[in-house]
């Protein structure tokens, strides 16, 4: 029998969509999208109860916009620049994700974070930049195996929680920004963290958000990231702050991404 408070946790539970995004990270052409959109709609299209959102490479982003138009699928970029126009060589604005169509935008992924120096303050330029033109935020943290085996783990959260949010109000999260916590040791290496460490996690970054938003971080879906495969999909979504997956390697063939969509707890 579960108490009032029992009750109440479940509720917000229930309340939270799952959100499940496919990171292509730098794979797929144009042509090589066109077939896997040509497969993949079809094996997803009575998947109602999961927003289901796929972020292919820049060049990819228009086929993705124009193929998907009138399905159960939404469309992100990778990344954004957090002015609208310029002299910035090589970069991509808000404005022109927006307008090709874009609904979210992956902002401090580890990969950008370690490969490209990307800071906390840069990154929350970014996510305020995005949020200015109404387009949602997949905003990723997490720890790497260092700081993980340091004991570390907390803090890193609690530092790019904090830092990576400043000055962004609840009314431009809930709705709008999902959390993707992506322990930087299991990404693309195969080793996925267990259900307990992933609930660890997921619980005390509800725990941080509520220090920063009060009750409204019960509405805020936290994402798993980090070698997801259909073999694991089902015990992590059992898990009670997991509200869905940011999927890499898995996510580049239909069949298997299609079958984490269809999770079952």
């Amino acid at each position: 029998m579960l108490d009032i408070r029992g009750l109440y946790q479940l509720n917000y539970i229930l309340m939270r969509k799952p959100f499940i995004a496919a990171n292509w990270k730098m794979n797929k052409t144009v042509g090589e999208t066109q077939s896997f959109l040509n497969e993949f709609i079809s094996l997803v299209q009575d998947v109602k109860d999961v927003d289901i959102v796929i972020a292919p490479p820049f060049t990819s982003l228009y086929t993705v916009s124009s193929i998907i138009k009138n399905t159960n699928i939404q469309l992100s970029a990778q990344d954004v620049f957090y002015e609208d126009k310029g002299a910035y060589t090589g970069e991509v604005s808000p404005v022109m994700l927006t307008d090709i169509g874009c609904k979210h935008v992956i902002i401090g992924h580890s990969e950008r974070r370690q490969y490209f120096k990307e800071t906390d303050e840069i990154i929350n330029r970014k996510i305020k930049a995005a949020r200015k033109h109404n387009l949602g935020v997949i905003f990723c943290i997490g720890e790497s195996l260092e700081e993980r085996e340091a004991g570390k783990t907390f803090d890193v959260l609690k530092r790019e929680i904090e830092e990576g949010l400043k000055d962004i109000s609840a009314a431009n999260i809930v709705d709008s920004i999902v959390v993707a916590y992506e322990p930087i040791w299991a990404i693309g290496t195969g080793k996925t963290a267990t259900t307990e460490q992933a609930q660890e996690a997921h619980k005390y970054i509800r725990e941080r958000l509520a220090s920063l938003y009060g009750s409204k971080a019960n509405e805020i879906r936290i994402l798993y990231g980090g070698s997801v495969t259909s073999d694991n999909i089902d015990s992590l979504m059992a898990c009670a702050d997991v509200d869905g997956a940011l999927v890499g390697g898995a996510s580049l063939k239909a069949d298997s991404f299609s079958r984490i969509l269809k999770f079952r707890r």
